[in-house]
């Protein structure tokens, strides 16, 4: 089938750097596209060229309501119209605006990150566990800044594991404040990119915004709240179920964390892991798995994580054959393995 849309404005934006857009609406729904004269010409199935025109359609009426595509918006949100056939480009755009994130007009950029808002908003705890660059953290603060500006919640609560990633600091002048904010930085980030600066300076003294490491949770009940735990890889099965535990009424809690950086000493157990495993099918906690498809940041970083999956994959799957491959020691008839030909002379 063919069809053929006029793209009257806005057809640098369309296609995007090298192409970029064009050419992943034609990987994702399988059709040819050629541009002759504005008019953008669809080659493909029915059904797959009949999505095309929807989408290109909604683009044009969105340029003439004046709608601006920053850079790389609206790459993610053809990522996200090619896999879910349920969602129009229209719909995903405006979605962003309706949500109020402080200094930000933000939408998901993917399916996952469209999911991952949407349980947000639905439960009252959720886990975000997938590769660096998916969005996890920064759209959790987002949310947690609507709510707090909407009224839902009376503070933010950001806490991580101050855990070193591979090295070992030293000793770290200044107060414990000081001490710890290095490892606290990245949720500083997002809330500064939210927010104005004086504005962020005032909640923090007010303590209506709260940046932690993990060991301070003790003890606590954290009602009306909004509570981001990051980095939850590096938290250990104890620290797991007392941050959990902390969670009180008209509360929410996001918990991140990617469990192929797990930098825990002496190759303790993850509490993330270990949580997946316990809370798997308990109600009112949902799950959301991200994967390289929904990396925000640059293309590159897509292509790294799916290559450390493939060698993880390879590397993992030697060794397994190897350890099988291994012969068991012989027994003597004692049912003990024979040592006659490797014990030392006496």
């Amino acid at each position: 089938m063919k069809a053929s849309v006029r793209i009257s404005k806005g057809v640098e934006n369309l296609f995007g750097t090298r192409d970029e857009n064009i050419r992943l609406l034609e990987s994702g729904l399988g059709v040819h596209t050629q541009l002759v004269d504005n008019n953008l010409e669809i080659e493909g199935e029915a059904e797959n060229v009949s999505r095309v025109e929807n989408i290109l359609e909604d683009y044009n009426t969105l340029i003439r309501e004046g709608h601006v595509f920053n850079n790389g918006d609206l790459n993610g949100y053809l990522r996200v119209v090619t896999l879910d056939r349920e969602v129009s480009l229209r719909a995903l755009v405006q979605s962003g605006r309706q949500r109020n994130f402080g200094k930000k007009a933000l939408a998901p950029k993917s399916v996952n990150q469209r999911r991952y808002l949407e349980a947000i908003e639905r439960n009252d705890m959720v886990f975000g566990v997938g590769p660096a660059g998916t969005g996890k953290t920064y759209l959790a603060v987002a949310m947690g800044v609507s709510a707090l500006i909407n009224k839902q919640v009376a503070r933010i609560i950001l806490t991580r594991p101050a855990v070193e990633a591979g090295e070992r600091l030293g000793f770290l002048p200044g107060t414990l404040q000081e001490k710890v904010d290095p490892y606290l930085r990245p949720l500083y980030d997002a809330l500064y990119d939210m927010l104005d600066t004086d504005r962020v300076e005032k909640l923090l003294e007010r303590n209506v915004i709260e940046v932690a490491p993990i060991a301070f949770m003790r003890g606590r009940t954290l009602n009306d709240s909004f509570i981001i735990l990051d980095e939850a890889q590096n938290s250990t099965p104890e620290q797991m179920k007392m941050i959990l535990t902390r969670q009180g009424f008209n509360s929410k809690m996001v918990v991140n964390g990617d469990i192929t950086q797990i930098d825990l000493p002496n190759a303790r157990r993850s509490g993330l892991i270990d949580a997946l495993d316990v809370l798997k099918g308990v109600e009112g906690i949902s799950f959301v798995q991200f994967d390289e498809k929904d990396v925000v940041r640059h293309a590159l970083v897509q292509r790294i994580v799916k290559a450390y999956e493939r060698y993880n994959e390879t590397v993992g799957a030697g060794r397994q054959l190897a350890l099988k491959l291994a012969e068991p020691a012989a027994e003597n008839g004692n049912g003990m393995p024979d040592s006659s030909e490797t014990a030392p002379e006496a």
